[in-house]
């Protein structure tokens, strides 16, 4: 049997609005999934580390300060380092078009602007899963 899809959802930075964080967070809770919100202001590492200890499927990260091209790379990396590159990495918030298409060529997933809808996420995410998340947990 095939546990239900865990997902860490993270405010990285100084970014301090995350109301776009919560929404995603229950949108992704009432589909079944299993979120773990870890608050306001951290940094690449302790999101890294955070979906180490939960054993997640998905990363997903909201900023709205302008520096997904410093935080996404950085989370990347650290991910690489650990050998979670069977993760997906997503996020959301404020970020140019141009800067998506570059971060989507780094490896990071789907990226999402507001006003995205949350349905849209978790199908995103359930699709993931499917063709990349097959083994079962214990």
């Amino acid at each position: 049997m095939q546990q239900k899809t865990r997902v860490l959802i993270a405010k990285a930075g100084l970014d301090g609005h995350d109301r776009g964080a919560k929404v995603v967070a229950a949108a992704l809770r009432d589909a079944g999934m299993e979120v773990i919100y870890t608050g306001l202001r951290k940094t690449p590492e302790m999101i890294v580390e955070a979906a180490l200890q939960e054993d997640v499927d998905a990363i997903g990260i909201s900023l709205l300060s302008g520096a997904h091209m410093t935080i996404f790379p950085k989370v990347l990396q650290l991910m690489r380092e650990q050998d979670i590159t069977d993760v997906l990495l997503f996020g959301g918030g404020i970020i140019p078009e141009k800067d998506i298409q570059q971060l989507k060529t780094l490896g990071v997933g789907e990226l999402f602007t507001p006003g995205a809808s949350t349905n849209d996420i978790v199908a995103y995410i359930r699709k993931w899963s499917t063709e990349h998340r097959t083994e079962v947990r214990v």
